[in-house]
């Protein structure tokens, strides 16, 4: 392991670099402990993310991951959500990341535009178990590697662009950030120094990856990309646990992390800025939709409409105006927005999320069984999808990314014109979802693999996590 993180300023000392610092938050939380208001949202967080994952298990990515890791074997030390199986950490990782991230229900950072917990969630929660560690250590590694993640994440937003630069060059940040926040979280729950912190998060900044162009045209691959960055945190703490090191200028080097996925579009003061005392956590939004984060907007805008008596049959067109930056996700390529290939593919179109929520729609809005093949093969879906046009808005792209606006005109037969706005989608601090609807939103995901009784302990015990002491309580409730 490598020594001590460097201080800042005084005579004779070496400043502090990014990753250093965020090592030295690490190990301070660790010793210290979260605010209680912190932990509370970690664990939000926490029962979001074990929503999503139960929701996913019957989903194919996750019988094909689970089918690999079995073959892999290995000492069982951590619980695959599930299956009841105890897998080693890394493929416990790879397995839960996998199910977190595979309904595109994880929670969203905002003006980053990824999604942390996806990542960090099953990273913590693998180590922890592994490790018997406690549930306050369990939520104080989870704050600490979504704040590393999103953080990240912005330091590569372009204020000028007014959008990620990850996202522009389609590269996957919830993934390729997600890798070096949950490696810091996996190495504070396997005990080691702020050293060995910052070795874990340097080497896994080698590990990260994930392309965006299955959002476009199709393919399960990015279903495992949070799956695989919570491997490569378990894997970079393991290896920083038995020696290897990473480089201290992981992050702002000529050849580092930032140069190499953003080149000179990056904004380095975003990493360290009011470290420790400012904390992102608590405006990250939960999704409260099954789909892509793009598409939110636009659904809120067809249910506000749907609300006002709009009969789906007197539709002429629909216009959906949205940022253009997000147009190329939902929008384009037109013919496989309007006729998905899937309904995987389907949560990643404006036109279809639209004709969803004027038609079907159940849970908060839209839900699951709007995201099938069968649903999205529907004929009367895809007819009203095709009236859908997709335009950028100049209004939404003064709002975005902050928020992920649209405006929704629709043009009945008998020529009248319908307008529906939405500046603040659902789920963040402008527009949020109520305890209620976060506690409807995990039932309704627990209940395609676990008893309501089980969803209502599962919610119990992650509320309380704070004094909790063995995992397994929690853990043997999620196979």
């Amino acid at each position: 392991m490598t020594g001590g993180v460097g201080m800042t300023g005084g005579a004779g000392t070496t400043p502090a670099t990014p990753v250093q610092r965020f090592a030295a938050l690490a190990a301070s939380v660790r010793a210290d402990g979260l605010p209680a208001d912190l932990r509370a949202d970690a664990a939000r967080r926490v029962l979001d993310a074990l929503g999503n994952s139960l929701g996913a298990t019957g989903e194919a990515p996750a019988r094909a991951v689970g089918a690999l890791v079995a073959e892999w074997g290995g000492a069982g030390r951590a619980t695959a959500i599930g299956t009841g199986d105890r897998l080693p950490e890394p493929s416990a990782a790879l397995l839960n990341g996998t199910l977190a991230h595979s309904l595109d229900f994880d929670d969203t950072h905002l003006p980053s535009v990824l999604h942390p917990s996806a990542s960090v969630v099953p990273a913590a929660l693998a180590a922890a178990e592994a490790r018997g560690a406690t549930g306050a250590a369990l939520l104080d590694a989870v704050g600490v590697g979504v704040e590393i993640t999103v953080r990240l994440g912005m330091a590569g937003y372009d204020r000028e662009l007014g959008n990620s630069v990850f996202f522009e060059r389609g590269q996957h940040a919830t993934a390729i950030c997600g890798a070096v926040g949950a490696a810091a979280s996996a190495a504070m729950l396997s005990g080691l120094d702020a050293g060995g912190i910052a070795d874990a998060m340097g080497i896994a900044a080698s590990m990260g990856s994930g392309i965006l162009e299955a959002n476009r045209t199709g393919g399960t691959v990015k279903r495992i990309h949070c799956g695989w960055a919570a491997h490569a945190a378990v894997t970079a703490a393991g290896l920083a646990r038995t020696g290897i090191t990473g480089p201290p200028t992981v992050f702002e080097g000529r050849f580092g992390f930032l140069q190499a996925w953003c080149g000179d579009q990056v904004d380095l003061d975003a990493l360290t800025d009011r470290l420790g005392e400012h904390w992102e956590l608590p405006g990250i939004f939960f999704k409260p939709y099954p789909c892509n984060h793009f598409t939110h907007a636009g659904i809120d805008a067809a249910l506000r409409l749907r609300s006002r008596g709009l009969d789906p049959s007197a539709i002429e067109g629909i216009e959906l105006g949205a940022p253009t930056a997000v147009l190329r996700t939902i929008g384009e390529p037109r013919e496989d927005k309007i006729r998905p290939k899937s309904g995987y593919h389907a949560a990643f179109s404006g036109p279809y999320t639209v004709a969803a929520a004027l038609l079907g729609g159940g849970g908060l809005g839209v839900f699951h069984e709007d995201f099938t093949d069968e649903a999205a093969a529907d004929p009367e879906r895809l007819a009203l999808a095709a009236k859908v046009r997709c335009v950028p808005d100049a209004r939404c792209d003064e709002i975005f990314p902050h928020q992920f606006p649209a405006v929704l005109r629709v043009t009945t037969r008998d020529g009248a014109v319908l307008e529906e706005r939405v500046d603040a989608n659902r789920g963040g601090p402008g527009n949020p979802l109520s305890a209620e609807e976060l506690a409807t939103k995990f039932r309704l995901n627990a209940a395609r693999r676990v008893s309501p009784e089980q969803a209502d302990r599962i919610t119990e015990l992650v509320y309380g996590l704070a004094g909790l002491d063995d995992l397994r309580t929690l853990t043997a409730l999620l196979a």
